[in-house]
Order: C-alpha cells, then sequence, then structure tokens
C-alpha cells in the first residue's frame, strides 16, 4: 500500500507539472505579445525622411548602420528621433564689434575670401545656418545662440592684432549680449577652424570657456600646456575639404585611380614644419623612395605645387600618412577620403569627428607617432588589396560627412553638426549673475528684470 501511495503522489505530481508547462507557456505568449505592443508605442516607425537602421559590419554588432539607404541617421540615445533644434544667428549690425571680427577693422576683409582653406568654415557654418530651416528669428524662441566670427582668417588677413581681437571680444561683443549673460555662455556657439588652437585668444579660454566650441582640432597644441577645447561642451567637426574634390554633383578636380596603378604604397604630403614626426617620414622617404613619396612642397614660386597637383600626388599611393602639425589633426586625414587611400593617423592626441555614429576602425588606421619607422611600412606593406578595397569602400560610405553642403543634403557635415548641437540644448540655463524669482522672471544681482538690462553688461 505504501508502494500504490507513493506511484498515486507520483502521478498526482506530473499531473500539475503538465499544468504548469502549459501556463508558462501561455504566460509566454502573452508576454510577447504584450512586448510587440508596448515596444512599437514608445518606438514608432522611422519618420519616412529619415532611413531605417540594419546591423552595420562594424566589429561592434551592438550598433545599427546610420546610413542606411544613402540618408544619415543619428541614434535616438541622447539625441531624440528628428531634428527639432531652433539656432538664432546675431546679425553684423545687430551688436557692434561683430563687423569687425568678421571684416577686419576697416572692413575690407571679404568673407568669400575667408571661406577658403582651413578657416573656411567659420564662414561656410555661419552662411548655411542663415539659410537653414532650423534657424530662429527670435531670440525668445532659440534653443542656441550662433555668434558669427571669422577671427582667424581677420588675424591672418592682418585685419586685426591678437590684442584688438580679445578686446573686442570682451569689450565690445559679450558685455552687448544679454542672453550670453543669462546663460554664461552656455547656449552660445562658437567655430575655431584651425592653427594653434582656440587658446591662441586669451578671451576664448576665459570670457568663452562656457560656450560651445566647434573646432576640427581639440585644441591641443605642442606650445601651451593649457587648452580651450574640453570635450563635454564642444563639438569636433571636419576640416574644410576644397571644395573641388569633394563635388557633391560635379567632377571632381581629380579621380582616384586603381590600386594596381598606383605608385607607391603610401605618402606624406606636408610640410617639415620642425615635427619630429614629419621629419622622421621625410627621412624614411629618402631611404625608401619606392614605397614613400614625400616630395618638398613649396607654398611660393614657380616650383608651387598646385591644388590639381597636390591631388595627383596624394591618390598615387594606398595609404596616406597623416601626422599632426601645429595642432593634433590635420586636413589631409579628410581629403584622402576623397582620392580614396586609407588614412594613416599618426597624431596621438588627435580628436575625430561624429564619434556617435562612426566607426573609425572600419576605413583608417591610428599608428602609434613613438612607431615612425620602417615597422610602420612593413606592417602597411603586410596589408592585403582586398583589405584596402574593403577599407575604402567604408570610407566611400562616410565621407559625406565631410563635405560642407546645405542641410537639403541627406547626409553632410552641417547635418552631424545639428544633430551634434541638438545633444547640447537645455531648458533652462543660469549663471553666477542670474537669479530667479517666484514669479519664473529672471533678474540680475541688483534684482533689475531681464527686459531692463543696460549694455554693457558685466560678464558672468
Amino acid at each position: 500500500m505504501g508502494g500504490q501511495h507513493k506511484g498515486s503522489r507520483s502521478t498526482s505530481g506530473l499531473q500539475c507539472s503538465r499544468g504548469q508547462q502549459v501556463g508558462a507557456l501561455l504566460l509566454v505568449i502573452l508576454t510577447s505579445l504584450v512586448t510587440r505592443i508596448v515596444d512599437r508605442a514608445v518606438n514608432p516607425s522611422t519618420p519616412s525622411n529619415f532611413p531605417s537602421f540594419h546591423l552595420s559590419s562594424s566589429p561592434d554588432q551592438r550598433y545599427a548602420d546610420p546610413f542606411a539607404g544613402h540618408g544619415l541617421n543619428w541614434p535616438d540615445r541622447g539625441f531624440g528621433s528628428r531634428l527639432s533644434i531652433k539656432i538664432y544667428v546675431y546679425d553684423d549690425q545687430e551688436i557692434h564689434g561683430l563687423s569687425e571680427l568678421m571684416r577686419g577693422r576697416d572692413g575690407t576683409i571679404s568673407p568669400d575670401s575667408c571661406a577658403k582653406g582651413q578657416w573656411g568654415t567659420q564662414v561656410k557654418i555661419h552662411r548655411f545656418l542663415l539659410q537653414s530651416k532650423f534657424r530662429a528669428m527670435k531670440k525668445e524662441e532659440a534653443d542656441l545662440f550662433f555668434v558669427p566670427t571669422y577671427v582667424k582668417c581677420v588675424r591672418m588677413s592682418g585685419g586685426l592684432t591678437d590684442k584688438e581681437i580679445n578686446q573686442t571680444f570682451v569689450k565690445v561683443v559679450l558685455s552687448q549680449m544679454p542672453y550670453f549673460r543669462l546663460s554664461g555662455g552656455r547656449d552660445h556657439i562658437f567655430v575655431f577652424p584651425s592653427g594653434a588652437g582656440a587658446h591662441l585668444f586669451r578671451s576664448w579660454p576665459v570670457f568663452l570657456n562656457r560656450s560651445i566650441f566647434l573646432t576640427p582640432e581639440g585644441d591641443r597644441t605642442d606650445k601651451r600646456d593649457t587648452s580651450a577645447f574640453n570635450s563635454w561642451k564642444d563639438i569636433i567637426i571636419p576640416g574644410n575639404v576644397d571644395d573641388g574634390i569633394t563635388a557633391l554633383h560635379s567632377s571632381p578636380v581629380v579621380e582616384p585611380i586603381p590600386l594596381s596603378r598606383r605608385k607607391y604604397l603610401a605618402n606624406f604630403l606636408g610640410r617639415a614644419q620642425g615635427k619630429f614626426g614629419r621629419l622622421q617620414l621625410i627621412d624614411l622617404a629618402k631611404q625608401f623612395p619606392d614605397k614613400l613619396e614625400s616630395p618638398e612642397l613649396k607654398l611660393t614660386g614657380p616650383n608651387k605645387l598646385g591644388r590639381t597637383d597636390y591631388f595627383h600626388h596624394l591618390r598615387n599611393a594606398k595609404f596616406c600618412l597623416a601626422p599632426r602639425g601645429e595642432s593634433s589633426w590635420t586636413l589631409r586625414f579628410y581629403e584622402a577620403f576623397f582620392v580614396e587611400c586609407v588614412p594613416v593617423i599618426l597624431s596621438d592626441q588627435v580628436e575625430l569627428p561624429f564619434q556617435n555614429i562612426i566607426d573609425f576602425r572600419l576605413f583608417s588606421i591610428k599608428w602609434p607617432s613613438t612607431h615612425i619607422s620602417t615597422e610602420l611600412l612593413d606592417y602597411l606593406q603586410s596589408i592585403p588589396d582586398a583589405k584596402i578595397e574593403e577599407m575604402l569602400a567604408e570610407g566611400r560610405r562616410v565621407r559625406c560627412l565631410w563635405v560642407y553642403a546645405p542641410e537639403t543634403e541627406p547626409c553632410s557635415a552641417m547635418m552631424g553638426i545639428l544633430w551634434e548641437l541638438q545633444r547640447k540644448v537645455r531648458r533652462f540655463h543660469q549663471s553666477t549673475e542670474t537669479f530667479w524669482l517666484h514669479n519664473g522672471s529672471i533678474v540680475n544681482r541688483e534684482l533689475v528684470p531681464m527686459s531692463r538690462w543696460k549694455v554693457p553688461l558685466l560678464l558672468p
């Protein structure tokens, strides 16, 4: 009887277990259905003007492909599903002194002349924002404020001295902008394109140290230990590549050539500038002239290397070497994509743009600057052409982000900058010199409402 009793309990246990299994199965099905419904409600279908994601060929499969469908899609994480930013652009007649920072003390510097070369981003970004559908016409409607200054071009053209630039920024421009004081400059945008860094002007790291800098260089130079660039507030932007080589809707001045027709393994087209890494490359080129091309660049005179000749040289190698110069970035990195050679970064402190969506391992190489030797050439020579072709194909997909074009283009540097700026938008702003009362009004330290603030203002 004891055995029967045990058997009976065992049979009963089996029946209960089957019931539990059926219930568990139903629960799984129900959970799956509910999850799908909730997921669709929380994550609605992507708007028609943005392409869908699919898995990238990136080594890290957690990230989706932002370039699917030949458009551009920023991750929802921290950016939102669509652009809705509003940017107010200051007019040079609106603020006394702003015109001098754009055209020099005599007003003789042409914006068109400043649109070329490495400092052209100051002009191009300004012009595109003036035409942008994301431009706010009233300050009260703006999320961010753009201050148009062409200071690097003005300085290099002799339009203003460093001292005059600092005085104009501090005493004239910044003290006339109430919204700058309201936020401490946190919602104001400045462009610094190239050279020795934004800390070249004392007013930038001292009085603009909370503002948003758009710069290609990370502002880390050989000359100073301090930097005006901060990764938490600033945005790295692409350098200004010559419009003749980017050629969105026309033939570029130089077309890429097949790998099999390229004469050199690698090239370095740049001046030595007394920089150790560049001097090492020039020395390597003398030792291995059949592998590494590094012609002496003449900037003036009858032997000056013209724009077209420069790109003809650049396209004649499989790898384009990009060592640091006066600062940690070099325009050669971006130019390499348009002649289709693999860029090799030889600048340890380089900062790169749009890392929220780009995996730079797919189409470029970063090599330690402490190993610029025959070891580098041997390594590059070991890479098979099939892999090089794969990297060049990936480079073709992302290079649209290096082109300064209107926002009507589905992929451009401007679209990338707008997405990055949208992440900087805050609902509320305050500074050490702004206060607020129970009725929501903003006042200064003397309890004067913002609407009655008079210029010049104390800097925050």
